[in-house]
């Protein structure tokens, strides 16, 4: 890494507020040339609702600074009720978000330090609304850098897939941000005589996101708002769409580059939910903020700086690799794309099984999906599917000959089946994994549906038992490379815990080999004769924020960040998850943020019902100066035949006294889950 001490021009920060229509005042800082207002700069415009102060200021000290010595002003806003803002925060992407969020670049745009030009960029959450505040098309809004987001905020989100409920985000992202949403304002930004007036007001407001998310099983209005997908061509700011091959979000890119009309480009790399630049696992890490930094001098700027040269899409071609739950570089390559899709990959359909072939019954214990690693790989050391020869032993499996030539897959594979279900809610779920002559199997990709939802995701259709149907779906996109004397297997369950909250009924699949296809989207690589080889910078940021990060003593040792467990005498298989978001940590100016998560779920291998998923934090914010608050929270879900039943408890202190404790109780129908 090569951390830039001096740049092009000198640099100042601020903190200030920034107003909304509504008078609330939202919290910003921002890093500019001291130069600017007598030579203005365009802005650059980061928006979450992490916390500047503490949560994400390591990441915002690498990017910041160096985006405002490279001739921009560049500002990073806490969302309303969140981080050092006024207000309440009620959900995610809410309309009031989204107004906020325009009224901010307005406002940036008429400073006078602002040529008048603004670009967003951010990850997930930030990168989210990136996107949805460009199709909002504020005028001073002329492009946007969007990594690891999503256009299709129901079936590429963290609460459903494939038009299931994914049990294993749905609850822990819920439990999170129960947690996150409580946190108080910093007295050091706010004042000692409003921080807790602030957070009282949102303590009374809050209300957990679990309830919600659930009431709306099927893709309503309620995930056609901020979902960009519903009109791609609302968007007219240039976007360059990146992701990670080991990012949830990553079929984005490909359906953005495919489908708006305004200036995009595409980068999908071997990364996990980080920015490109920092080195996580798995890499190789590129030279992102360069990268960018093109992006906003050619949109910005109006330089001439060959980016929209570049081809549609950049993507990353992994090598094969024997099955790990970490990879510190990734082997492989980097192809193009002039589009998307493109003529240089084509559809190779193989059928499961010979004409005539027998059916097959697809049972899977409810357990299938414990080796399915993390949905958000984050680059830590447990996130990635380990060998999957204990879930293909749970599964169906179709394995191809042995292959003579390289193979090379880049899109989203399909599988078509036919099939029965024995009762009218089911899973169908489809792995593809490399097999190694010496059988191991490293998972390439995988997808789910939904049953009920065949026939669209607005809809819940039972099934009718006994009468056999061919369906048809897709699994995430990926790019990958079958060495000769591999086997491409693909595997079906019918059951994917935690990933897949199941269904209230045990059932079982009859599926017809031989009228069942898996279509891979297969890459000529004779397109890369004659392009230029692709090439990135490698990395460099501005120097480190000066963080002091905590080790455990003695008295606690380090806990398993992935422990599974299993009862044999009562079939009971208990997954335990530490999501290590970054541990507790102590800032320059004092500030001790402390952090402490556990996700817990528990299945028997014979019983949908005795599905349970609970969620557990503690934060604690504290000062030398004598200022301490602590956060506890607990989140539960479970399930009857008709019902999803949810609990959560919340304690908020300050100075060993309670300010807040609250619980809920909310139940909702199971429609779709």
């Amino acid at each position: 890494m090569k951390y830039r001490e001096t740049y092009d021009r000198k640099i100042l920060t601020e903190d200030v507020w920034i107003p909304t229509r509504d008078g609330t005042r939202l919290h910003a800082r921002i890093w500019r040339p001291v130069d600017a207002v007598a030579d203005p700069v365009p802005a650059l415009l980061e928006y979450l609702p992490y916390r500047k102060s503490d949560w994400t200021a390591p990441r915002d000290a690498q990017r910041h600074p160096w985006y405002a010595g490279h001739g921009y002003a560049s500002v990073r806003v806490d969302l309303r009720g969140s981080g050092d803002s006024e207000g309440v925060m009620l959900d995610e992407y809410t309309a009031t978000e989204l107004a906020d969020g325009v009224d901010v670049v307005d406002w940036l745009a008429g400073q006078a330090w602002c040529t008048g030009k603004v670009g967003m960029f951010g990850i997930s959450w930030g990168g989210f609304n990136a996107l949805q505040i460009a199709a909002l098309r504020p005028g001073p809004l002329k492009a946007i850098v969007t990594v690891c987001s999503t256009d299709d905020r129901y079936d590429n989100d963290v609460h459903y897939m494939g038009g299931a409920v994914l049990g294993i985000d749905m609850l822990a992202w819920a439990g999170t941000m129960l947690a996150f949403t409580a946190r108080p304002p910093d007295p050091a930004q706010v004042g000692a005589d409003r921080w807790l007036p602030m957070w009282r007001e949102r303590l009374d407001a809050l209300t957990p996101y679990l309830p919600t998310w659930l009431a709306h099983q099927e893709r309503d209005e309620y995930w056609r708002h901020g979902s960009v997908c519903e009109e791609y061509a609302a968007i007219d700011a240039a976007v360059l769409a990146v992701g990670g091959w080991a990012d949830p979000y990553r079929d984005t890119v490909l359906r953005l580059v495919e489908h708006l009309d305004a200036p995009v480009r595409g980068l999908i790399g071997p990364w996990s939910h980080q920015y490109p630049d920092r080195g996580l696992p798995p890499g190789p890490a590129i030279g992102f903020l360069q990268e960018t930094l093109r992006w906003w001098d050619q949109h910005l700027k109006g330089a001439d700086t060959g980016v929209m040269a570049e081809p549609a899409l950049r993507a990353w071609i992994n090598d094969p690799v024997p099955p790990a739950t970490s990879y510190p570089t990734m082997p492989g390559r980097w192809v193009a794309a002039d589009s998307w899709p493109t003529p240089a990959v084509t559809w190779d359909e193989r059928p499961l099984g010979a004409a005539g072939a027998d059916p097959v019954t697809v049972r899977s214990p409810h357990h299938t999906g414990v080796d399915a690693g993390r949905f958000f790989p984050f680059g830590n050391p447990t996130d990635l599917p380990p060998d999957q020869r204990a879930e293909d032993g749970r599964s169906v499996c179709f394995d191809s000959p042995p292959l003579t030539e390289r193979t090379e897959i880049l899109g989203r594979p399909r599988v078509r089946l036919r099939l029965d279900s024995a009762t009218p809610r089911a899973h169908v779920i489809a792995r593809i994994c490399d097999v190694a002559p010496d059988g191991s199997a490293t998972l390439i990709t995988r997808g789910v549906l939904n049953l009920l939802s065949r026939h669209g995701r607005e809809r819940s259709d039972p099934w009718h038992p006994g009468t056999p149907e061919d369906i048809e779906f897709e699994l995430n996109a990926t790019g990958y490379a079958f060495p000769p004397g591999h086997r491409v297997r693909v595997a079906l369950s019918d059951t994917y815990w935690p990933w897949v909250w199941p269904h209230g009924e045990r059932g079982a699949l009859t599926v017809y080999p031989g009228a069942s296809a898996v279509l891979l989207p297969v890459r000529d690589p004779a397109d890369d004769t004659g392009r230029p080889p692709i090439r990135f910078e490698e990395p460099e940021q501005a120097p480190p924020l000066p963080v002091t990060t905590a080790t455990p003593g003695p008295a606690a040792p380090p806990r398993p960040e992935r422990l599974v467990r299993h009862d044999v005498a009562t079939g009971e298989w208990t997954l335990e998850v530490d999501p290590n978001y970054g541990g507790s940590r102590t800032y320059p100016d004092g500030l001790r943020y402390e952090e402490s998560a556990r996700e817990t779920y528990r299945i028997r291998e014979d019983d949908p019902l005795s599905a349970v998923a609970t969620s557990h934090w503690t934060i604690r914010l504290s000062r030398p100066t004598g200022w301490d608050t602590r956060i506890t929270t607990s989140t539960e879900l479970r399930a009857t035949p008709t019902e999803f039943i949810m609990k959560s408890t919340l304690l908020a202190e300050a100075d060993g006294e309670t300010v807040a404790e609250r619980s809920w109780h909310h139940t909702t129908p199971r429609t779709s889950g």
